[in-house]
């Protein structure tokens, strides 16, 4: 695994005409002690084995249910690799009552959502939906558990989209190796997490129908199986519905112990490892060693120092490595599991920076560690930070739910969730210097160096001999099939809906024009408060863009009076988050913190909106760090789409320019760019705040009021962005030939019109049906019917409507039909109300699940005062789509999508797919990838 993703990024002489609050130094010392609530629940044991826990929650509309087996990864048979994760994929298909893919109507179109997960201890399947609706979802626990269909069908297809997540996730990214495939191999010996749980394409190949029915019959049942209930229900009518349900299936007839003997093996010489692959643009360097079980007394400390060494900004490494401008990005991360984990360090390098330097320092930083006492400020902040992370989960009940799941499996004990809390609170200087004098231990490290080259496993194999795993006993009886349709068993029918009170949303308008939006969306203490300032991409210069970007994220590099290091250390000792970004209407800023210290950590947004300063050093540093992102981002098949979609479809329009820049445009930025930028467009008459969380509305604006009431600005504010949309474009077929590419990226879209536009809302229940989640066209199509890719769908936002996925190189051109014939389906075909009424409850339960959580609540809200509607929309929404004829959807359909108005463009090795894509586009554009100009919509260099 890999802790973080890599980064992309992602002032004339004038003063800054603006004043805010310069924070005193008297309240540098770290924020006191933070805490999370315990977890309250109910557990029982059905006598056939099952275990139930349940997460009672009447704040919330909608109950999330989980099946947590005991069977992860760990357990894949000998010579069948990623086969615990092929049969996360194959039991939720068919049953002998649900024909293929029936579970996804069964939650999409009641407005609720599903999925299930994998990893090397457990295997997970849940839904969240209308809480009228739970006993639907355990009748479909009860099927997937206790009469799954495993027929070729449903094994041939799954192992299809297997092997395209493998070549989605691992192949075609440029780190996909390293983190899947190489670093497992380098932590483990003994261990089964040796092996990737992903699996490969051989081993994946040369499973069989037979390998399926038998690892079901070794392995699931009501044995090895918890089932977690959480939300809005009655206690007394949930334990009666489990029993119901459950208490029948029987325990396994010949059960294989879930459980695993082996042992990690201790090492005693060092080694080192230099792996390579075709598509890596920066080197990486790193140290790897083995840890004990998430169980261990050490366990808590680990994490401790682990958030030390690299969680947040003013953590060791992000200084020693990040803000020198040595390492595009610094990792450190300890990963705790049931039998064993891994203890990682690595840096990716800056291509100007010696890699051995970068070593040296990764060496440093850990001797520093087992050296030095690390300081009480630390210690403090990096419980604050972990503690603050677990509250951040527990806003909403399926948070807790996956909390309670994740310490049940792993350690046998849900509390563990509360366990694991108190003991990182209890956890001392002593016991991180410790810990680190135990676990840095130069004789059992394997020194890793991952650059581009050849694609050579051998180079990185682990010279212990990979641990035998098990052969399984072959399944016995008949397998099962789908009952005919008028013998199925009926879908239980809803409930009775909860009454559920919406927050209330409070407006407030301060005296210097700020404009607040403040509501109350939970109990948890933890509070978004969210700063949206105009001046997004479109206030951009096409040959400077990114100016927007680079003064939202660079902002807390100083202000008030304090630099970089010193904002990071208040925010972090304060168990506060803080993120900024530019859209294309404006920039976001938004502090996520515990109730109780929203008013420390406030001060520090408060400087960083009206003071921002951009010190000459951190700017230099950050452009050319967010320069090198983009390198990793151009060796990236769908990255690289995203990038191209947007010049391309609004062309030299404001509209058109790429949010993040170009490298070539990052050059020519200056610090003066962004103090410009800042003074011009970040005004308090154009400011809007957004508050929500464990809040009151009325302290939320009393603590905006002592936070920005003071903020002025001389100058006028800025003037609306004039024709951002500009003409339309042409449309165009484009390839953007990559050779090594692992997999091939497939966009095509259409510009759409603004969310204030009235055939708007329509648009989106016709783009719903197009491309909206699993029940779309084009996921049944690309993904159901031809497992050609491991998803497909489509999105729309205020500007573009965008079909999207990644497949073989060799079947990009079949994606590209399909999605062309789906557009003219859906713009040919009358929608009827059926169909209309399924998408209004898709589209209107994801909108209601966003707006449990604070920073849910503040992006939409935050979009739609972008987009120039009210913040009480956001309890509109599910009335603006009630009011959506048939007709409207269709027209909106038919007026904005299809073959002919939509551009395409194609990322991957054409070689494999561009004779065919000719025959279904003649007028294909062939762009080499390494020759390609952000820069104009050409996407070519003059006279090319």
């Amino acid at each position: 695994m890999m802790k973080s993703a890599i980064l992309s990024a992602g002032v004339a002489t004038l003063a800054i005409l603006a004043t805010g609050p310069a924070i005193a130094d008297d309240h540098a010392g770290a924020g006191g002690a933070i805490s999370a609530p315990a977890i309250e629940y109910e557990r029982w044991t059905l006598d056939n084995g099952l275990q139930i826990i349940a997460i009672s929650d009447t704040s919330t509309g909608t109950v999330t249910t989980s099946m947590w087996y005991e069977v992860g990864s760990k357990l894949d048979p000998e010579g069948r690799s990623g086969f615990a994760h092929l049969f996360e994929h194959i039991l939720s298909r068919k049953t002998r009552n649900m024909p293929y893919n029936m579970i996804y109507g069964l939650t999409a179109d009641v407005g609720g959502t599903r999925n299930a997960s994998n990893s090397s201890d457990r295997t997970n399947y849940y839904e969240t939906v209308p809480a009228e609706y739970l006993e639907a979802m355990l009748w479909t626990h009860r099927e997937r558990m206790g009469f799954p269909v495993i027929d070729q069908e449903v094994f041939d297809k799954e192992r299809d989209v297997v092997k395209e997540e493998l070549r989605q996730r691992v192949l075609a990214p440029p780190y996909g190796r390293f983190s899947r495939f190489v670093l497992p191999e380098s932590a483990y010996d003994t261990l089964p997490y040796r092996r990737p749980g992903i699996g490969s394409i051989e081993e994946l190949d040369a499973a069989t129908l037979d390998d399926a029915r038998a690892f079901y019959q070794a392995y699931y049942g009501p044995d090895t199986a918890t089932l977690i209930v959480a939300g809005n229900f009655e206690m007394d009518r949930l334990r009666t519905m489990v029993s119901d349900y459950f208490a029948d299936i029987p325990r396994r007839s010949d059960p294989v112990d879930v459980t695993v003997d082996a042992v990690a093996m201790e090492r005693t010489a060092p080694r080192t490892v230099n792996a390579t692959a075709p598509n890596v643009p920066l080197p990486l360097v790193g140290t790897v060693w083995k840890l004990p079980p998430l169980t261990h007394p050490d366990a808590a400390p680990l994490e401790v120092m682990d958030a030390i060494m690299s969680r947040g900004d003013n953590s060791r490494m992000h200084a020693a490595l990040v803000r020198t401008g040595k390492a595009v990005q610094a990792v450190h991360f300890a990963n705790l599991q049931e039998e064993g984990g891994m203890l990682a360090q690595f840096a990716v390098t800056n291509p100007q920076a010696d890699a051995e330097e970068v070593r040296a320092i990764l060496v440093a930083e850990r001797k520093r560690m087992m050296d030095q006492p690390v300081s009480a400020a630390e210690l403090a902040e990096a419980k604050n930070e972990l503690i603050a992370s677990a509250l951040r989960q527990r806003e909403t009940a399926r948070g807790r739910a996956f909390e309670l799941g994740e310490a049940l499996v792993s350690t046998g004990d849900p509390g563990f969730a509360d366990k694991r809390l108190a003991a990182i609170a209890a956890v001392t200087v002593e016991d991180v210097q410790r810990v680190a004098r135990t676990y840095y231990n130069e004789d059992a490290r394997t020194d890793i160096t991952y650059t581009a080259g050849e694609d050579d496993p051998s180079a990185y194999a682990n010279p212990v001999p990979m641990p035998q795993f098990r052969t399984l006993p072959p399944a016995d009886g008949e397998p099962l099939s789908v009952a005919p349709e008028g013998e199925r068993d009926p879908v239980p029918g809803p409930g009775e809906r909860p009454v559920v009170e919406a927050a209330e949303i409070v407006e407030r308008t301060l005296d210097n024009g700020i404009q607040v939006v403040a509501a109350q969306t939970g109990d948890v203490p933890l509070a978004t408060m969210t700063v949206l300032v105009p001046g997004g991409s479109i206030s951009d210069p096409r040959a400077k863009a990114g100016i927007a970007e680079m003064a939202a994220t660079l902002a807390d590099k100083g202000a008030g009076g304090m630099d970089e290091s010193e904002i990071a250390r208040r925010l972090e000792s304060l168990g506060a988050s803080f993120g900024a970004t530019a859209g294309s209407q404006g920039s976001f800023f938004s502090l996520t913190a515990p109730v109780e210290n929203m008013d420390e950590a406030g001060q520090v947004l408060a400087a960083i909106i009206t003071s921002a300063d951009y010190p000459q050093a951190a700017f230099e540093r950050e452009r050319k760090r967010a320069v090198d992102g983009l390198a990793v981002q151009l060796k990236d098949p769908g990255g690289l789409a995203r990038m191209v979609a947007r010049p391309v479809l609004y062309g030299d329009a404001p509209f058109g320019t790429i949010p993040s820049g170009t490298q070539e445009s990052l050059a020519t930025l200056t610090r003066e760019d962004l103090v410009a930028h800042r003074a011009k467009y970040w005004h308090p008459q154009r400011t809007q705040v957004i508050v929500s969380g464990g809040i009151s509305p009325e302290r939320a604006i009393t603590l905006t009021e002592s936070l920005l009431g003071s903020w002025m600005v001389e100058a006028a504010p800025p003037a609306e962005i004039a024709d951002p949309t500009g003409q339309g474009e042409p449309v165009r077929t484009i390839v953007i030939n990559m050779p090594d590419a692992g997999q091939a990226a497939v966009y095509a879209g259409m510009r759409a019109p603004e969310r204030t536009a009235a055939d708007y809302h329509p648009l989106e229940i016709a783009n719903a049906i197009l491309g909206g989640g699993s029940s779309g066209r084009l996921f049944e199509e690309v993904r159901t019917k031809r497992s050609i890719s491991y998803g497909a769908g489509s999105g729309l936002g205020t500007d573009m409507l965008i079909a999207s996925a990644q497949t073989q190189n060799s079947t990009a051109d079949e994606v590209v039909q399909v999605f062309l014939d789906e557009f003219d389906r859906l713009g040919d075909e009358a929608i009827d109300d059926e169909l209309l009424g399924k998408r209004r409850l898709y589209l209107s339960g994801g909108y209601a699940r966003r707006l449990e959580t604070s920073s849910g609540f503040n992006s939409i809200v935050a979009n739609l005062l972008l987009d120039g509607l009210e913040p009480a929309e956001a309890a509109r929404y599910a009335d603006r789509l009630a009011a959506v004829s048939p007709q409207a959807a269709t027209k909106a359909a038919a007026d904005y999508v299809g073959s002919e108005k939509a551009t395409v463009i194609v990322v991957g090795n054409a070689s494999e797919f561009l004779d065919d894509l000719k025959a279904i586009r003649p007028d294909v554009e062939v762009i080499d990838a390494e020759a390609i100009d952000l820069s104009t919509p050409t996407l070519t260099m003059a006279g090319e």
